[in-house]
């Protein structure tokens, strides 16, 4: 049985209680409306960022390499015929080949030589560690057409060029610094207490390093690694000036064989770019885990 609270007026009529208050909402809970606009727009950006990839995809199954002038012809045709024209009649698996030997020696000695050095500069204190930083951050700004003469000079000079060793040195020139600024502010995020109880059980700065510190900034090293990996991966501009062989051209030079004076087989170029991405996406799925977790701690400190 319900009450219901009558308060009485100063003439004595009576007057019905206020009504109650509506809950509060609980902070950070958005209301429909919020959650509508949100929602569509998260909607609206998956659609413009899946849009180009199923569009590449789309044109790779058409026949004809005009088949991007008028692509509504290709819904009646469709084939893989461009696909197994490229893993058939192309030097593809040799540009696979030197693409993950290049990708992989670019992200293995890129990202040794940038944990060492951002750990370093992190944990010691030695004359010019700052303006260290600072310089390895002044290499990113210039132009890749201003460095290419000079590289090239250095590479001849010690018989590197059109080897893999020669361009993976050169991508590590551009990996690193990122790389090491990157990873000094993820190791900022490890408490210093860890160094002092590595050095208590008696082991060496370097034992400290790979044993204890190297194991906590997994997430940075991943993201350092992803991003050493896409750097050598789709760089053009040196790949084509320092690898003269046929046989050892990466992927991204690779592509340009589709076009010549007169004419671009855009159809063979969509369909490899498709295959190209396989890669790629095999990567991001093994680092994936780690990426978020990295690329926001590390920027917490710098």
């Amino acid at each position: 049985m319900s009450t219901t609270t009558v308060q009485q007026s100063a003439g004595g009529a009576p007057v019905p209680a206020a009504p109650a208050a509506a809950p509060a909402r609980p902070r950070g809970r958005r209301g429909t409306a919020g959650s509508l606009v949100s929602h569509g727009l998260l909607i609206i950006a998956s659609l413009i960022a899946i849009f180009p990839i199923a569009w590449l995809v789309f044109l790779s199954l058409g026949p004809d390499k005009d088949d991007y002038l008028h692509p509504g012809g290709i819904w009646s045709k469709m084939t893989l015929d461009n696909y197994s024209f490229v893993l058939q009649e192309t030097a593809f698996f040799h540009w696979l080949q030197s693409t993950l030997i290049v990708s992989l020696g670019t992200t293995v000695i890129g990202v040794v030589i940038a944990a060492t050095t951002g750990y370093a500069v992190s944990r010691m204190r030695f004359p010019g560690y700052k303006k260290f930083m600072w310089v390895l951050l002044c290499t990113q700004m210039f132009p890749i057409a201003v460095l290419i003469v000079p590289m090239y000079q250095i590479l001849s000079s010690l018989q590197l060029v059109d080897t893999y060793l020669g361009l993976i040195l050169v991508y590590c020139s551009t990996a690193v610094p990122y790389c090491a600024w990157l990873l000094k502010g993820y190791f900022d995020t490890i408490p210093f207490e860890i160094d002092e109880a590595g050095r208590v059980d008696g082991l060496t700065p370097f034992g400290t390093f790979f044993r204890l510190i190297l194991p906590l900034a997994r997430p940075g090293l991943a993201v350092a690694a992803f991003y050493s990996f896409i750097t050598a991966f789709g760089e053009v501009a040196f790949a084509t000036v320092f690898m003269l062989d046929d046989e050892k051209y990466t992927f991204a030079v690779g592509l340009q064989s589709f076009i010549s004076e007169h004419d671009a087989q855009r159809n063979l170029m969509a369909a490899t770019a498709v295959l190209i991405a396989i890669p790629v996406s095999a990567f991001f799925y093994l680092v994936q885990k780690n990426l978020v977790t990295g690329l926001t701690a590390g920027g917490t400190k710098g």
